[in-house]
């Protein structure tokens, strides 16, 4: 079968004809219908020194159920959603009632950046699986199950009421997620980046205002001035730095800063005084553990959200490196099998 790989020698991406997976212990083995790029496929440092498959995000059809994996609540040719997680073992309650880090040891960190979805097949340990919505468009899913879960607990977490200002900074895939996630939630949003294309994309997915923080000299101010206070809360979807430094300046007093983008450096601007004065507070999500993954995917069905896509063929992976790696990519870039 084909799949797009990153080959550490030649330090490149390429299309390599690869065996056809089988399904594991617990696994199914799965027809890929589409796959779609994360910015997280970018990091290199949690690649083998050997030929990897790349894509965590990816949806497809079941083809072969392994016998443990028999009985809980998939068939063959079920529509299925999926992703790798790191931390969980699935043998103790701890990560499933506290959503902690497993320190057991026996977290599956092997399958992360081995066996990837831009594939013609690929397998999955069916905890990590999740039957797919029927009203939602198979093909333009396979974002969802990162970008899409990722983005819907942010929002879920940031402890809003409806009719709170929610301030979504980073406009491109996981931004214009969480604008109809929110909108969905009852709340007003406001869009931040510094590219009139993800402003307009923000616009189109629902956003109520959205200002261009670079060309923008006076955004704060409109802000404070259209949500009386400033935001009840923010979330940066941006991974960089300077996305973070301008964020508390739109909050209100003990205004909630979301930490959802991984910037390359440790944080400059946070203060003891500011946390400990109550000024604005900090708090994290991710994409969370396997278990957390139904209450998303239901909520995206229920009010039918899906992100604008640019559907591509398994051949242009490189190219859709490329366009992620310079900022270039304006939509979530998906490949259909």
């Amino acid at each position: 079968m084909k799949a797009g790989q990153w080959d550490p020698k030649q330090q490149k991406v390429v299309i390599n004809d690869v065996p056809k997976p089988s399904a594991g212990p617990g696994q199914f083995l799965v027809k890929i219908q589409s796959a779609s790029l994360c910015h997280s496929d970018l990091l290199t440092d949690m690649r083998p020194d050997y030929p990897v498959t790349l894509g965590h995000e990816g949806v497809g059809y079941i083809e072969a159920i392994d016998p443990i994996a028999e009985g809980k609540g998939f068939k063959v040719g079920d529509a299925i959603g999926f992703n790798y997680f790191i931390g969980c073992c699935f043998e103790c309650e701890a990560c499933m009632v506290h959503n902690m880090w497993c320190e057991t040891g026996k977290s599956r960190l092997q399958g992360f950046m081995v066996d990837g979805f831009f594939a013609e097949y690929a397998v999955t340990d069916w905890q990590n699986a999740v039957l797919l919505p029927q009203n939602l468009e198979m093909s333009k899913t396979a974002p969802l199950f990162c970008a899409g879960i990722t983005a819907f607990h942010s929002v879920d977490s940031c402890e809003l009421k409806p009719g709170q200002w929610l301030a979504i900074i980073g406009c491109g895939g996981l931004g214009q997620y969480a604008i109809q996630y929110a909108k969905a939630m009852g709340y007003k949003t406001i869009g931040l980046d510094i590219k009139d294309s993800q402003l307009e994309m923000a616009k189109k997915v629902g956003a109520d205002a959205v200002f261009n923080t670079m060309t923008n000299k006076t955004y704060v101010e409109e802000v404070r001035r259209l949500t009386g206070k400033g935001c009840h809360a923010a979330a940066v979807y941006s991974a960089a730095n300077a996305a973070y430094r301008g964020a508390p300046e739109i909050l209100r007093i003990g205004g909630l800063l979301m930490v959802i983008g991984i910037a390359p450096k440790p944080f400059d601007f946070v203060t003891t005084f500011d946390l400990t004065t109550g000024k604005y507070r900090v708090k994290a999500d991710s994409t969370g553990i396997p278990q957390r993954m139904k209450k998303a995917v239901d909520f995206t069905g229920k009010h039918s959200i899906q992100p604008e896509v640019e559907f591509r063929k398994i051949e242009d992976l490189p190219a859709m490196v490329a366009a992620m790696h310079d900022g270039r990519a304006e939509k979530r870039q998906v490949v259909v099998l």
